[in-house]
């Protein structure tokens, strides 16, 4: 058997962090085993349809690098992909459903609906439209919504792939609307013809659609037609694991996290782990690893938490991982878009970007090191204090004096290519040791930076480079000499 999964969305909004992550485990499925994964617009309640939707749930995918086989924006054999494009493939259906005696036109207004409802309510039982069915329906002819007339009211029995034996009662069987009076398709009757149209043999989603599937095994049956194999994904719960993540609980758009500066790598393994896991030791698995290593046995039942800390410790992984040209090209882009007006040039040593990197968790953290005023001193000559440049333990500032002139004199004896923070910290490291590290150390760095916290000085030496050193070493000293 060929093995076709799915991700059918419906443009409404943002693409939560649930959506995606039910679209990775479908990719990973299908590319697994060499199948095909396909994507599809569920698009048939045009209410709660949201402009532009559709561009963005296809430009968040492609930046995590999910790609499909056959989909809107690339057809396949099974085109049109959008639900809202294939009414016809519905009525054709839903023509059978009625030649077979299984679905019939609703007669009943709004206001007979609610009457029928409050009769239900005053025997206090549930409310199940099959109880008020009509004996003699008018021919459907569009204008009213179609229900599908269940084939037997009987509890159902069904296998699910990470649930196992499932069932319910007869309780839960009704007649289902099918079609609407504004022509549009249910969702319980579009997704599974366009399933039955594409092939699809395996259908993963979230456990919100287990009290359904009683609906959707009695349309199955009312057309004869055998149900694709069902994988039932855990909830993502907040960090708390007390409820489902939700809006109101800070769960964001996932393009959110690419603007955050997080690595779409980074991004998928963090998803990955949520509700699976292969078992051993091992956190950090690149796309190909993932999908070698995904199964359906392995997905969890119980509900993942999407901790905002793993996240962060996973992405710092991946930019252990980066290689020299990445990480500078993508410092440098972050420093343009946060660089302070005062910043004329960005010069943007190797030595800088590193110290950058191992600073922080995400790209985005590099606007609170700009806007800190941590990174200042790389681009502006700092504002020094008299009081500070002097080590807090010295009496005077002769030795703030002394120390700056001894590393003047041993910076100025390196050669420009020497100046680096390994061979600088071995020179320098020499004389701090003899004459008290504090004490010619802090002046070194103070006057370099401008900061009572900073970076080591041999690591401000290798970035600012030996003239820049110098003259504010310089500085330094005529500001305590005067």
């Amino acid at each position: 058997m060929k093995i076709v999964t799915r991700f059918a969305p419906s443009p409404t909004g943002f693409m939560h962090v649930g959506g995606v992550r039910t679209a990775l485990f479908a990719w990973a499925f299908a590319r697994k085993h060499g199948g095909t994964f396909i994507l599809r617009f569920e698009d048939t309640d045009k209410e709660r349809e949201v402009e532009g939707s559709k561009e963005h749930i296809i430009k968040s995918l492609t930046w995590l690098g999910i790609t499909w086989d056959e989909g809107p924006d690339i057809g396949g054999p099974n085109a049109p992909y959008i639900q809202s494009e294939r009414l016809q493939s519905y009525k054709k259906y839903a023509q059978t459903l009625i030649d077979k005696g299984y679905a019939y036109a609703d007669p009943y207004t709004e206001e007979e609906l609610e009457g029928l409802r409050k009769k239900s309510e005053e025997a206090k039982k549930p409310f199940l439209y099959r109880e008020y069915r009509p004996e003699n329906p008018p021919a459907w002819d569009g204008t009213q919504p179609l229900r599908l007339k269940v084939p037997e009211i009987k509890s159902y029995k069904w296998h699910d792939e990470v649930r196992g034996d499932l069932s319910a009662g007869p309780e839960a069987i009704d007649d289902f609307i099918l079609i609407k009076s504004d022509g549009y398709p249910t969702y319980n009757f579009a997704h599974i013809i366009d399933d039955i149209e594409m092939k699809v043999t395996h259908i993963l989603r979230g456990d919100e659609f287990i009290s359904s599937t009683p609906k959707f095994l009695s349309l199955y049956e009312a057309l004869g037609v055998e149900h694709p194999k069902f994988v039932t994904l855990p909830p993502i719960m907040r960090a708390d694991g007390k409820k489902k993540l939700g809006k109101r609980d800070g769960a964001k758009d996932i393009l959110e996290y690419k603007e955050e500066g997080y690595l779409k790598e980074a991004m998928m393994n963090f998803l990955a782990f949520i509700g699976w896991n292969p078992g051993g030791e091992k956190e950090i698995f690149s796309p190909e690893e993932f999908v070698k290593e995904f199964s359906i046995e392995h997905i969890q039942i119980a509900g993942g938490k999407f901790n905002e800390e793993k996240l962060d410790w996973v992405n710092k992984e991946y930019l252990k991982k980066l290689g020299d040209k990445e990480k500078a090209e993508a410092v440098k882009n972050y420093l343009e878009k946060y660089k302070k007006d005062s910043w004329n040039t960005i010069e943007i040593k190797e030595a800088l970007v590193n110290l950058i990197t191992e600073r922080v968790k995400k790209w985005g953290e590099i606007k609170e090191l700009v806007t800190s005023g941590e990174l200042d001193c790389f681009f502006e000559e700092p504002i020094l204090k008299r009081e500070l440049i002097v080590w807090k333990k010295d009496k005077d500032a002769s030795s703030a004096i002394a120390h700056l002139n001894a590393a003047s004199k041993i910076i100025e004896s390196l050669e420009e290519q020497d100046c680096n923070a390994k061979i600088i910290k071995e020179k320098l490291m020499v004389y701090a040791e003899k004459e008290g590290k504090g004490s010619v150390l802090w002046p070194l760095r103070y006057a370099l930076s401008g900061k009572e916290q900073s970076p080591d000085p041999f690591a401000l030496i290798e970035i600012l480079g030996k003239n820049k050193t110098l003259h504010r070493w310089k500085k330094a000293k005529e500001i305590l000499e005067n």
